[in-house]
């Protein structure tokens, strides 16, 4: 069969129109294959929450007051009446260092005292007696000289006597150790019978209640510090609990070499619970803000140029959106950029999107949805800054 040119024409026409339109109308029926090109994706909305901003800082409990107690004098042990872990209070006495041996050194000192002052009675008694011959040319001028210059050396013995009464007093004193403050015995170095010299320690005394925190807070955040300040403090033998204290202390300088402020806060420790050198963990609430646009963690990518994240923009489009980030609390981060509490932030399936690509919103099940997934937001964040 042979067909004419007009006939083959006709033919060439029909079938052209046949596939332009079968491809016109799969493009309108927006059948499956542009379903399966939008990235499957869930959103969370933006919410603005109050947030008290905090400095996190490390340290170790120290003991409000330590000391260690050294022998004033020399002498033999004769008497230990506490153990180490004792209770102690202010002014008991914990360590006796020969007192008899004292009391008859302060015994001989006040009765050569005794002894000089009487000699200074009769010296008196002596030059007053050429000082009156004197008067009357009885005795000459030398003989009043001498009288007057024996005096003086007598008056002088008694002050030396009397020096001498007064360190032995103080001795006998130094010979029953006692300690300055109330406290623990955190230490004993020293047995009955030994004998000492000046200066060899005795025992290590500590109060531990009140007991303090000690840390330090990076050289940025020195000015938001000040004393008053309320403070909580984790210790790892207590995981579940949190301690609150008050700073009490804020040095007045920063150290040149770690460039940190170091700071003391005090607590409570009427139960015993809490010894010095443990690690502490602080936490200092430092101000608290409000209005503050949230997004969840998981919204945010890290590239090259910051921090950035996706906004829904209309029902199934994205917009890439540049945000810088501040406070991180509980799985949120605060955004400062083009967002506000209406937005809806793309927080999974975002890693492969386009700016301005068509999405499709799923649910955590998976299924497309046709209300974004909206998280519920809370009154008050607490948020974390490195100290």
């Amino acid at each position: 069969m042979h067909l004419k040119p007009r006939e083959i024409q006709s033919a060439i026409v029909a079938s052209l129109t046949v596939i332009f339109l079968v491809v016109g109308c799969g493009q309108e029926s927006g059948g499956p294959a542009q379903s399966q090109s939008a990235p499957p994706v869930m959103v969370a909305r933006v919410v603005v929450r109050d947030v008290v901003d905090r400095i996190t800082a490390t340290g170790q409990l120290v003991a409000k007051a330590e000391a260690t107690i050294a022998a004033q004098i020399p002498g033999q042990v004769t008497g230990i009446t506490v153990e180490e872990g004792d209770a102690v209070s202010e002014g008991q006495i914990l360590l006796e260092i020969d007192p008899q041996r004292r009391e008859l050194e302060l015994a001989s000192a006040e009765a050569q005292l005794a002894e000089a002052s009487a000699q200074v009675v009769e010296t008196w008694r002596g030059m007053d007696r050429i000082q009156n011959l004197n008067k009357r040319d009885a005795a000459s001028q030398s003989r009043l000289d001498e009288a007057r210059t024996a005096l003086k050396l007598a008056h002088s013995r008694k002050n030396a006597n009397e020096a001498r009464v007064g360190l032995a007093r103080r001795a006998l004193a130094d010979a029953s150790v006692r300690t300055p403050f109330a406290g623990l015995v955190a230490r004993r170095s020293v047995s009955v019978g030994e004998y000492l010299s000046v200066g060899l320690p005795l025992f290590e005394i500590v109060t531990l209640d009140p007991i303090e925190a000690e840390f330090s807070v990076a050289e940025v955040d020195s000015g938001l510090v000040r004393p008053g300040q309320k403070v909580e403090v984790s210790l790892a033998p207590f995981p579940d609990e949190r301690f609150a204290a008050v700073v009490t202390m804020v040095s007045p300088t920063i150290d040149r070499l770690t460039r940190t402020l170091r700071v003391k806060a005090e607590l409570s420790n009427g139960a015993g619970r809490l010894r010095p050198g443990l690690f502490a963990h602080v936490e200092l609430g430092v101000s608290e803000r409000g209005g503050v646009v949230m997004v969840p963690e998981e919204a945010l990518l890290q590239r090259a140029e910051g921090a950035v994240l996706y906004r829904m923009v209309g029902t199934d489009r994205v917009e890439r959106v540049r945000v810088v980030t501040g406070v991180f609390a509980d799985g949120w981060v605060e955004v400062m950029g083009k967002l506000d509490a209406s937005d809806r932030v793309v927080v999974r399936g975002q890693a492969n999107l386009l700016d301005g690509g068509v999405v499709s919103i799923r649910g955590r099940d998976g299924r497309p949805v046709d209300q974004p997934q909206v998280a519920a937001p809370a009154s008050t964040l607490v948020s974390g800054v490195d100290g």
